[in-house]
């Protein structure tokens, strides 16, 4: 857990393994953590609750976050992360099923990097996720 690059925040088991699946087939998995909800979320990366222990950990390079959620949904994730100077540098994919349009602007007003549409089938989902991969982990040049 001490070197995180990628923090998958998806409740559906079935996207989140269909996510990791993707990741790994382009070696982008390895420094991978999931949690379920946005409530885990935030513990995880403020080390608190379950994730005390996480101190003085470093911050994942990239949160990957789906909207639709228990406890605390993405948008309210979102807007934490972004009021907080600790973590609103850190970039953030919103993936989603959502193609609402009042969904992707309050995402943008709230500050996200990107808001992908999951794609149905899985050779596009698979290629998505690759591409968003790469781009955040390897192209990217983050600000510390």
């Amino acid at each position: 857990m001490n070197n995180v690059e990628i923090l998958l925040v998806e409740d559906s088991e079935s996207d989140a393994e269909m996510t990791i699946r993707a990741l790994k087939k382009n070696n982008l998995a390895n420094n991978l953590f999931r949690v379920a909800d946005g409530a885990a979320a935030l513990d995880f990366l403020y080390s608190q609750g379950e994730y005390a222990s996480r101190k003085d950990e470093k911050l994942p390079k990239v949160i990957l976050l789906d909207l639709k959620m228990p406890r605390l949904n993405g948008m309210q994730v979102l807007e934490k992360l972004r009021t907080d100077e600790r973590t609103k540098r850190i970039p953030i994919v919103i993936l989603t099923s959502s193609k609402e349009d009042p969904d992707i602007k309050k995402c943008y007003d709230l500050g996200v990097n990107s808001y992908v549409v999951k794609p149905v089938a899985f050779d596009d989902f698979q290629k998505a996720i690759s591409n968003i991969g790469l781009y955040w982990l390897i192209v990217n040049n983050p600000q510390q």
